[in-house]
């Protein structure tokens, strides 16, 4: 059987980015019945769409590339870079010891990096939160205690920020804060699309021993709107292999400990 001219397999991905930049997403299944192709086949063609940067994969399909200076639904967040997000928040939980005090930021990184501390059934933590998947999540954990931050609700991550928040946390101390951030760049450090939330961010590494970014390749190199803190109040960042190594060593050589899961 013959193989598709290379300028039909074009015509294709071009329809499949409108079918994308329409609709926000597109999953594989649709190319399927929309051009009447094998599922390897489209497959392929949002692999490679991808590594063009013309769009973001996400589990079953893609969806139009983020913008860091942006917020987004945490729905669409969760299907982003899923697999890389489950090692990030599994590397994450190994680091976590009996009797500790951890604050879990708002964010579908440390969404996971919950779930992995819940599987592990560590004992004696202590885990802070802004965030409401996060506390839905380790309400019915054993040995756990748990302290929800309140606040301003902010209904598009599903997280309280704000004065009440900031006020809270700083009554609070914790061993370790997990950040999930939205850019991290070398001259900016992390950073985050809403004011608000930059500043509940900057409280948590304030009440913090010790801060560690959790992000995913797509978030390193960007910026975002509003600065979290300053890069040399990191001292780890667990990432994912896709990551650019250039950048990696730029973060050792600020003496940044980095892990790749």
């Amino acid at each position: 059987m013959a193989k598709p001219s290379r300028l039909l397999v074009e015509e294709r991905r071009r329809k499949i980015l409108d079918m994308v930049n329409e609709a926000g997403r597109v999953t594989a299944a649709e190319i399927v019945r929309r051009f009447g192709v094998s599922a390897v086949t489209a497959r392929t063609d949002l692999n490679d769409l991808a590594e063009s940067g013309s769009l973001v994969r996400s589990h079953g399909g893609a969806v139009s590339p983020q913008e860091p200076t942006r917020d987004y639904p945490v729905s669409l967040k969760a299907i982003l870079h899923h697999e890389e997000k489950v090692r990030i928040g599994q590397a994450a939980a190994r680091l976590v010891r009996r009797d500790e005090t951890v604050i879990l930021d708002n964010g579908t990184t440390t969404l996971e990096i919950a779930r992995h501390l819940k599987a592990r059934r560590v004992q004696g933590i202590t885990v802070i939160t802004n965030a409401l998947n996060i506390a839905s999540e380790l309400a019915d954990c054993p040995g756990m205690t748990l302290i929800m931050v309140g606040g301003l609700l902010r209904q598009i991550s599903c997280s309280f920020v704000g004065p009440q928040a900031e006020a809270m946390l700083t009554q609070l101390h914790a061993d370790r804060l997990f950040l999930a951030v939205d850019g991290f760049e070398l001259e900016t450090g992390p950073s985050t699309p809403d004011v608000l939330e930059a500043h509940l961010n900057e409280c948590m590494m304030s009440a913090a021993r010790e801060t560690t970014v959790v992000a995913d390749h797509s978030k390193l190199g960007r910026r975002s709107v509003y600065r979290i803190g300053t890069v040399d109040r990191v001292q780890r960042l667990i990432t994912d292999a896709k990551a650019q190594p250039e950048f990696l060593e730029s973060m050792r050589r600020l003496g940044i400990e980095v892990v790749v899961a």
